[in-house]
């Protein structure tokens, strides 16, 4: 696969944590490459090591073997202060916790990652972004005064209006009602077809069939992938998953 094509490569990352009751591995040597212009959902039973992995790809934390790389730069090599600056450029985050700040209307949380690294704002690309989540006569409002599902659609107009390379995504339907959970689907659907790369890590099926890819793990391990499938078929597999006592035995 040419690397001009690949978004985010994960080279053996595992990550283990340390606690009183000694070492816990989150992950196992995972290796895996995103490809541009693609959503992919990651699931597995609960422990199974899916944030840990969104965690690690996105800079958030660091493995404890392995190598993360979004694009050409690899994340292993940057300090930390290179690396809060690379994720504003070159990230999105959209998390089930929406992360928008009160005090600020829907206007400044989506032109607010573009402040913080010393960027102009373009006033016309930030009502564009409100306008392509159907906010745009709401950009004067402040989170309290939106509903969930606007709020997350404000989350989402800020990684419109930046453009970043990879949209990280976490749950983001997790708190909404499913018809509103559609609309939010819809709209990191769209991301990816105008370019833009969306890992989501979610536990519902539904949510799951609107990606190119589903990556399923198991006991830090990347255990089965399935591309293009419907619900049902994300829903059986991760019964059969459930069901394995294994983490990669039966898989493919």
């Amino acid at each position: 696969m040419p690397t001009d094509t690949i978004a985010i490569t994960l080279d053996g990352v595992s990550r283990t944590y340390h606690s009183r009751a000694g070492q816990v591995p989150a992950l196992r040597g995972v290796t895996h490459r995103f490809r541009r212009g693609t959503f992919t959902a990651v699931m597995g039973p609960s422990g199974s090591g899916k944030s840990t992995l969104l965690q690690l790809a996105a800079g958030l934390d660091r493995p404890s073997r392995g190598r993360v790389t979004i694009g050409d730069t690899d994340l292993g090599r940057l300090d930390e202060t290179a690396l809060t600056s690379f994720r504003r450029t070159a990230m999105a985050f959209v998390f089930q916790s929406y992360n928008l700040l009160d005090a600020l209307t829907a206007y400044d949380n989506v032109a607010l990652p573009a402040r913080l690294a010393g960027q102009p704002i373009d006033r016309a690309a930030v009502l564009d972004a409100l306008r392509r989540v159907g906010l745009h006569d709401l950009a004067h409002r402040r989170p309290p005064e939106l509903s969930g599902g606007q709020q997350q659609r404000v989350a989402i107009a800020r990684a419109l209006y930046s453009r970043p390379a990879v949209l990280f995504a976490d749950e983001p339907t997790g708190a909404l009602d499913r018809g509103t959970g559609r609309v939010v689907l819809h709209l990191l659907r769209e991301v990816a077809d105008d370019g833009q790369t969306v890992v989501m890590v979610t536990h519902d099926p539904l949510a799951a069939s609107y990606a190119d890819e589903v990556l399923f793990l198991a006991d830090g391990r990347l255990v089965a992938r399935l591309h293009g499938a419907d619900a049902a078929q994300v829903a059986q597999r991760m019964n059969d998953l459930e069901r394995v006592t294994e983490p990669d035995g039966g898989q493919r």
